[in-house]
């Protein structure tokens, strides 16, 4: 999923850049900054995405742009918010990119597809589950956290293989074939983990989740 550079256009590269940026500034204008005033909180901000550059790190792969790792976008938008998840990711894409396991050029594109896609997908759906389903500390678990990781790693994956499809670099059926399988184990790790962390973290460090709140998941219990 990292893209290295001269793979695909400079003109989509480019555009995803642009975009990328947009989104981005939209995170840190929009966001509720009197959290960073919580010193406990500046801490797990800082410490999940020094947490989630030793994940990046640690991939498996076949060839340029094909390989896997962990996410975290699902977990990040969970307990900050869609906003400092944004801000997380672009840390944690400039950390591995700097140690030479992500091309510069391709940075906003990789940013769209590992950051963007997963945190707003997971965030929404989030709050729509919130919307619809009852307030209870299961759903919370395995909807909101472990189902939305292994649907959000899913979704990044099908959108790389839409990129290197429509743009030529691989064919249809060496995707289909020899990378898109793949995500469904990655999709059971990626929703184990973080369903895992979720639920650490709502039992014993419910301040640590934005989204989630003692009172209303677990005092409407029957």
């Amino acid at each position: 999923m990292n893209f290295p550079d001269g793979l695909l256009p400079a003109t989509l590269l480019w555009t995803a850049n642009i975009l990328a940026v947009f989104i981005l500034y939209l995170a840190v204008r929009t966001a509720d900054w009197r959290l960073l005033k919580n010193e406990t909180w500046q801490h797990v901000f800082l410490g999940s995405s020094a947490t989630l550059i030793l994940l990046w790190s640690i991939k498996a792969g076949i060839k340029p742009a094909l390989d896997f790792h962990m996410l975290g976008a699902t977990l990040l938008s969970l307990m900050f918010g869609w906003q400092f998840a944004l801000m997380a990711l672009s840390l944690v894409l400039l950390g591995i990119t700097v140690f030479g396991m992500a091309g510069w050029e391709s940075l906003g594109l990789n940013f769209m597809l590992m950051g963007i896609i997963p945190a707003l997908f997971s965030y929404n759906f989030f709050r729509w589950v919130d919307r619809k389903l009852p307030n209870h500390f299961f759903i919370y678990v395995y909807v909101t956290s472990f189902a939305s990781a292994a649907l959000a790693i899913t979704l990044c994956g099908i959108a790389a293989i839409l990129v290197l499809s429509l743009f030529g670099v691989y064919t249809d059926h060496y995707l289909t074939q020899n990378y898109l399988p793949y995500f469904i184990l990655m999709a059971w790790s990626e929703a184990l983990l973080t369903g895992m962390a979720v639920t650490m973290m709502a039992v014993y460090r419910p301040e640590w989740l934005v989204t989630f709140s003692d009172k209303r998941y677990l005092d409407n219990e029957d």
